[in-house]
């Protein structure tokens, strides 16, 4: 009986990977805009599978694990798009104009493709052997659970209603934010609330810039109380006492806004890269025993499947075949080492080119497997949005930068310094995609685990994804640089440019290192911070208390952009106090996951109308094309913007909590 119920249910379906295909091309959009402005990309999991359960209910024979294809399909939509936190600083440091699209999207593709590889080994340390929570791993299962409702006729009921109030969630939330961006960019709402201003009758300078983003307040409500405290710890580091003494230490006339941005901009937010390099180092360390044990695990389950017993393993074993998975990554490491050394042959180094395409290799083969181990042990504990990608980027950088100093710069001499640059920021570019994409599936694969999904076909699924969203990250990349361009780029008007705040900063640190200018002090000062943090968080662990101090957190908190940290502080605070009321009545659980829902939507809505605007004013040829008033408008514009955004929020939680009280009755 066990084995026709086996045969009926559908799972890898033509349906689910076209819906799940569709869905990351319009999410991968979104979030390399979001990702570009605010530092951060969100996972793109929970909406995917609300959005299929949706679509596909009227269909015949949906499964549970249908619908956990698709969103596998879509999840790449919201790791993938990290190569933005690389790729823009080889426009940012004038080696390239544009994103060459089949560059581009070999990059993606082939570095998304070897981390699929690398996640299977891992899944049985870090997803089958492990007591790691997987926060939004955990929370996709739910909504899966919850959406496709049970065999019982008042369960059944009570599902439908708690999925279409979960679907209106994350609509409300999406036009909400759409709207407000909108509105934005007519200027008749500011964009932030922002200051700078000297301490007192000092030269100190300081400030404080609060983004008037649903997106980010979507983030904040996402990553909870804890990190949201540690980024407020980090952000009272660079603003409260870093930027204060090194602008007294250094007093300069200006404009006060400009000295205090530079300040931060170039010194202050390299303590938080040695703050992030620590944290990451440390997650490595901490990782050891359990990678021994997945890969003599993986080892151990392809030595069943060769003897011919495949079927004594659970359905929930059978990954990819560990003998496809060494030929499949052979297939990518080939043309990786291609691309390597067309590159270098471009840059100038054609005489360099095979130590440099051997070598860049080697350096991805063993980097890229230890970033995917710690993003995806740092995605089970505090979730794929939390992951150290960017901060392990750093690490990724400065070694790959490092040992071009040693073996490659000595031959070429000071002339080939740029194309060093180019070249440490080109295989950074790849290990980043080995590592986003592997901690996705990780995350992916807990979802899975919990629904009685294959992995093998979510590994596939997954294949599927990178593909699509490789495709979409080059034309929206070129469209944003055309309309926008990134802060720090030659020619870039610093008005409009966006961020790209990571990208800055592994470009930075690049230079510095090929240069030999990089102010190590200023790293140094970061790392013992970071060891510090280090001590607390485990001493919080060890005395067993609901507080906790995330080292990778409080150095985002240092160098994100401070109108990006605040408000998600901001988010954050608010969700905790959302979820703190919610427990008190009938449906805590229901209640929550409409809560994740909502700030999914505001994330998702004003990320797509980014895109949208992004558009408009390239093909308009206009700065602001959606004004409607000038800049004398600007001191009204404040107030009206920041009233609205408090406003907004107060009737979206109130609107919420009402919807979150009637499915708890209807349960």
């Amino acid at each position: 009986m066990s084995s026709v119920i086996e045969e009926q249910r559908k799972e890898l379906t033509l349906r689910g990977l076209v819906l799940g295909v569709l869905i990351t091309i319009v999410f991968t959009a979104a979030n390399v805009f979001f990702g570009l402005k605010a530092g951060l990309t969100f996972a793109s999991s929970i909406p995917a599978a609300v959005i299929s359960m949706a679509l596909l209910r009227k269909f015949k024979g949906v499964s549970i694990q249908e619908n956990n294809i698709v969103q596998t399909v879509a999840s790449s939509a919201g790791t993938l798009s990290s190569i933005i936190f690389v790729l823009p600083g080889l426009v940012m440091i004038g080696w390239w104009s544009g994103f060459p699209f089949w560059v581009t999207f070999s990059v993606c593709a082939l570095g998304g493709i070897l981390g699929v590889m690398y996640s299977i080994p891992l899944r049985r340390a870090l997803v089958t052997h492990s007591d790691l929570p997987y926060p939004e791993g955990v929370a996709c299962a739910q909504v899966l659970k919850v959406g496709h409702g049970a065999a019982d006729a008042a369960e059944g009921e009570a599902a439908a209603v708690a999925g279409k109030a979960g679907l209106l969630s994350l609509l409300i939330g999406s036009l909400v934010s759409a709207g407000f961006a909108v509105i934005v960019a007519t200027q008749i709402f500011a964009a932030d609330l922002v200051r700078y201003f000297r301490v007192g009758n000092s030269n100190a300078l300081s400030g404080y810039d609060f983004a008037l983003s649903f997106a980010l307040f979507g983030v904040g409500h996402l990553v909870g109380l804890w990190v949201g405290i540690a980024m407020l710890v980090g952000v009272f580091g660079a603003w409260g006492i870093a930027v204060p003494w090194l602008t007294a230490l250094h007093p300069v006339a200006g404009d006060v806004s400009a000295i205090a941005q530079g300040v931060w901009r170039h010194q202050v937010r390299f303590i938080g890269a040695g703050t992030i390099g620590v944290a990451a180092i440390w997650a490595l360390l901490r990782l050891s025993r359990p990678l021994l044990k997945g890969l003599s695990s993986a080892f151990a389950a392809s030595k069943v499947r060769r003897a011919g017993d495949a079927a004594s393993l659970p359905r929930t074993e059978h990954d990819i075949p560990i003998g496809w998975v060494g030929l499949i990554s052979l297939l990518c490491l080939l043309p990786i080492a291609a691309l390597i050394g067309s590159f270098s042959t471009a840059a100038g180094l054609g005489a360099h080119a095979s130590v440099l395409a051997i070598g860049g290799l080697a350096y991805i083969v063993a980097i890229g497997f230890f970033v995917a181990a710690v993003c995806g042990y740092m995605a089970g504990l505090i979730g794929a949005s939390n992951s150290p990608l960017s901060g392990v980027g750093i690490l990724v950088v400065l070694g790959a930068s490092l040992l071009l100093v040693f073996c490659i710069k000595p031959l070429v001499g000071e002339a080939g310094g740029p194309a060093l640059v180019a070249i440490a920021l080109f295989i950074t570019a790849v290990v980043f995609s080995v590592g986003t994409i592997a901690n996705d599936n990780l995350q992916d694969l807990k979802t899975g685990q919990l629904v009685d999904s294959t992995p093998w076909k979510q590994q596939v699924a997954l294949l599927i994804g990178v593909l699509a969203g490789a495709a979409v990250i080059p034309p929206v990349l070129d469209l944003l640089n055309q309309a926008y361009g990134f802060a720090g780029t030659p020619g870039a008007d610093a008005t409009r440019a966006l961020p790209a705040p990571q990208a800055a900063l592994i470009s930075s640190l690049a230079q510095g290192v090929i240069t030999g200018k990089l102010d190590w002090s200023l790293i140094g000062i970061g790392a013992l911070a970071g060891v510090a943090l280090i001590v607390v968080d485990e001493l919080l662990l060890a005395f067993k208390s609901r507080a906790r101090l995330p080292p990778l957190a409080v150095g985002l908190g240092i160098y994100l952009p401070m109108s990006t940290s605040l408000m998600i502080v901001v988010g954050a605070v608010v969700g905790w106090a959302y979820e703190r009321r919610a427990s008190r009545g009938p449906d805590v659980e229901g209640a929550k996951q409409l809560g994740v829902l909502l700030a999914s939507g505001l994330i998702v809505g004003e990320s797509l109308m980014g895109v949208l605007i992004a558009a408009i004013v390239v093909f308009s040829g206009s700065d602001a094309p959606l004004a409607l008033v000038g800049e004398g408008f600007a001191n009204a514009a404040v107030w009206i913007g920041g009233i609205a955004f408090s406003a907004v929020i107060v009737a979206l939680y109130l609107w919420m909590g009402r919807v979150s009280r009637k499915a708890g009755v209807a349960s």
